[in-house]
Parts: C-alpha cells; sequence; structure tokens
C-alpha cells in the first residue's frame, strides 16, 4: 500500500506526463531530473558554514561541497560524513542533494562533504568509485584544515550514492585505511543483476522503473560482466566481515527494496552491526522529496541520530 502522499505525487507525475530519462538521454535527464527538484524538496535549511572546492582526483579535480552545522562553532572540531549522492551513477550533483546534506549536518551535529564523482556516460565504471575513495583518502587527510576528527568519520548516501558508499566501505576495509565508523545507506543498490520480487513487482508506475534502471545500467557499466563485479554489486562481494556499523534504509514500494534488505541481512550475518528500517508506504527517492513526503523528514531524524550514535 501507498502512502497517500506518495500516491498523490506518483498520479501527480503521471498527470504531467514528463518524459522518461531513457528517452531523452543523460544530458537532458541530468537538467529534467534538477528542474523537478524544486517542486519536491524543502527549503535549504540554514548551517553555519558551506563552501564549494575540490580535492585531487584520479581525472583531475573532484568536486566537493563542505557543510558545518548550524549550531557549530568555527573551532569546533566535528565528526563528519562524507555523502555520495543518488541519480543511476548518471544525474543528480551537488545541488540536488543540498538539502539533504544540510539536514543530516543539522541532525547529526557533524561535517558533510558531499562528493561530485565523474558519471556515465561519459566515465564509465569503475570512474564514480575511484572519485569516491580519493575524496574519502583526501577528507582524512585534511582533517586539521575541515576542522574534523578523522577518527569519527562516516560514509553515505542514497541509491547509487548508497551502492558507492558500500563499496567505499569495502575498500577502505581492504586498504586498511581510512577507518570508517559507521555507513549510512539509503535504499542502495546492491546487485546488478535485478532479479528479487520487488524488481518485478515495482518495474513500471514508479519514479524508479525496470526501464530506467537498466539504462542507468547501459549508461554506467562497461557490458553485462561487470555486473558481477562486487564494486559494482556489493552484494557479490567475497566477504562482508568486520565492517562499519550501518543505519540501512528501504522504501516498501521500490525496485531496490528487497536487495537493500538482502544487503543488510548479509552484513548482520556477517556479524556487523546493522539497524535496518523499512518505510513501507513510500516509493524509491523520497528523502529528497519532503516537501510532499512527510516521511522524509521522519527518516532524516532518524539517520541523523543514528550517525550521532554511531560516531
Amino acid at each position: 500500500m501507498l502512502d497517500p502522499e506518495a500516491k498523490a505525487l506518483l498520479d501527480a507525475v503521471a498527470a504531467a506526463n514528463r518524459p522518461a530519462y531513457e528517452a531523452i538521454g543523460a544530458e537532458a535527464a541530468r537538467k529534467l531530473y534538477k528542474e523537478t527538484r524544486g517542486a519536491v524538496s524543502p527549503e535549504p535549511p540554514e548551517v553555519s558554514e558551506v563552501g564549494n572546492f575540490a580535492c585531487p582526483g584520479p581525472n583531475g579535480p573532484i568536486p566537493l561541497r563542505y557543510y558545518r552545522p548550524v549550531e557549530a562553532d568555527k573551532k569546533d572540531v566535528l565528526p563528519v560524513l562524507v555523502f555520495y549522492h543518488g541519480g543511476g551513477w548518471v544525474i543528480g550533483d551537488l545541488d540536488t542533494h543540498d538539502v539533504v546534506c544540510r539536514t543530516l549536518a543539522n541532525n547529526a551535529g557533524c561535517a558533510v562533504v558531499s562528493v561530485d564523482y565523474r558519471m556515465g556516460p561519459e566515465f564509465k565504471f569503475p570512474a564514480a568509485i575511484e572519485d569516491a575513495y580519493a575524496a574519502l583518502v583526501w577528507v582524512v587527510e585534511e582533517a586539521k584544515h575541515l576542522r574534523i576528527d578523522p577518527e569519527r568519520l562516516a560514509v553515505g548516501g542514497d541509491s547509487a550514492g548508497g551502492n558507492i558508499a558500500a563499496v567505499v566501505a569495502l575498500m577502505a576495509r581492504d586498504a586498511a585505511k581510512p577507518a570508517i565508523k559507521y555507513q549510512l545507506l539509503i535504499y542502495p543498490a546492491t546487485n546488478m543483476v535485478m532479479e528479487t520480487e520487488s524488481h518485478k513487482k515495482f518495474a513500471a508506475g514508479h519514479l524508479l522503473t525496470h526501464s530506467s534502471m537498466t539504462w542507468f545500467q547501459m549508461m554506467y557499466l562497461n557490458g553485462p560482466d561487470d555486473r558481477e563485479d562486487w564494486r559494482a554489486s556489493p552484494l557479490k562481494a567475497a566477504s562482508l566481515v568486520n565492517l562499519p556499523p550501518a543505519y540501512l534504509v528501504v522504501a516498501g514500494n521500490d525496485p531496490l527494496r528487497d536487495e537493500g534488505a538482502a544487503y543488510a541481512q548479509a552484513l548482520q550475518a556477517a556479524g556487523n552491526k546493522v539497524l535496518f528500517r523499512e518505510f513501507p508506504g513510500t516509493i524509491h527517492g523520497f528523502i529528497t522529496m519532503g516537501k510532499v513526503l512527510p516521511q522524509a523528514g521522519e527518516a532524516l531524524a532518524e539517520m541523523g541520530a543514528a550517525l550521532k550514535a554511531g560516531l
């Protein structure tokens, strides 16, 4: 069952008859996604500090946006969340997730560094992962300049960004650096094979469809074989032991619901602490839609509390 607010949103989107992303191409899809944020996103909450800069990356500078919570003093040394935005590894940017990052900073009392990683189809897998890890390492190296505590470090993201956060946590474990203390996984993509019951049940009629997911994969991956690579499908990693505690949330009416739940179960089976939360009546992407979906505010409050406790 859909929450009334989610049903109203889906009805409004259907009535607007906007084109599918896969029908208009990457550049137009990015523009459309950005243009539609205003109708669903709340006003940006105040923070004490926000700044745009860049860090070195494997293919040139990586744009970043840095936030400090509203109550923070300039001299405070804060825990930090490195955040990776969603958008199917094709769309989305620092602006589309600005409200989410501001809200998490305030709710968790932490600094947030949002990462504008390279995306497909211009930059294929694993470019996004390489940028994500490079930015994470840089944040730790620049801890003094950023006024953050590198020992209170979290990674997080929504959808494709949740996928990236999960993969980066595995990379950091395997490299023994940096030491991540918490991971925030928001309806993450964890298995590119897309054969779960929720992929079949919600294949059409929702904001994220099987057709759009197939297109996102075509834009991002080099070919079908990449689906088996754990850096694309973290659920396929050889081992999930010794990973940071996680808050993992899924939406009940979402093609990615079952693979998110499966990843939570696999993390727990490997001995990791997981706080799993399902919002049963809502849809994929809901945390960016707090203007029309009240569940977004509830979820972001829970995430902030989990981050604060975990860091």
